[in-house]
């Protein structure tokens, strides 16, 4: 994944202002021919495993997963990829409380009408009812999840996380969500294990759909 890998590195300096990172993203933008933009790093981590349980490389195809770093953001990352700037083509998964950005987002540069869920999906962006972590873990059920959490030595840290008196009387699958995203290396780590935990006969909707898009 070297070249996806500094290409995502590259644009994403180029977003933040750096301009000497500009030359680099459009030099490594000849090996890449389609960007998912995702909201953050755990969604990317979830995309790349199941690509590769399902025996894609992503690299070799040309498809580099880029987080935005929150779905404000995705305006930026289009003006910078879309028609106007390297001209790639585009794909993406976003939550639903955040999808009206990138509907807006699509609209402004040119890339189509966009004030639906269907017509967003025609764009090649899917949305998560809630979020990542929510499809995955209800597809898993919950029990599963938790027997994931325990194989990975978290579940007396969970268990102590359940007591907490802001999580009683929230479902199990509400806690396990909120605990896998209590810190940044955790959710990323769980993107992961969720997915092998997955049955490829039974994907959530929307990680499938985009994969089947790209």
């Amino acid at each position: 994944m070297e070249t996806t890998m500094q290409f995502r590195s590259a644009v994403t300096e180029w977003a933040a202002g750096a301009a000497h990172a500009a030359s680099t993203a459009r030099e490594l933008a000849v090996g890449v021919q389609t960007v998912v933009l995702v909201e953050g790093a755990s969604d990317a981590a979830a995309i790349e495993a199941l690509a590769a349980r399902m025996g894609r490389t992503l690299d070799a195809e040309g498809v580099a997963v880029v987080p935005l770093g929150g779905a404000t953001s995705i305006g930026r990352f289009l003006d910078l990829l879309g028609p106007a700037g390297l001209g790639l083509k585009l794909a993406g998964l976003c939550d639903a409380g955040e999808e009206r950005y990138f509907m807006r987002g699509l609209e402004r540069v040119g890339l189509g009408l966009c004030s639906s869920r269907t017509e967003l999906r025609r764009l090649g962006f899917s949305v998560c009812v809630a979020d990542l972590e929510d499809e995955l873990i209800r597809t898993l059920g919950a029990s599963s999840v938790e027997r994931i959490v325990t194989a990975h030595g978290d579940r007396r840290s969970f268990r102590l996380f359940q007591n907490q008196p802001a999580q009683r009387g929230r479902s199990v699958e509400r806690q396990l969500r909120r605990f896998m995203g209590t810190h940044s290396g955790r959710k990323i780590s769980y993107a992961r294990f969720l997915v092998d935990g997955l049955d490829l006969d039974h994907v959530p909707a929307p990680l499938g759909g985009l994969l089947s898009r790209v």
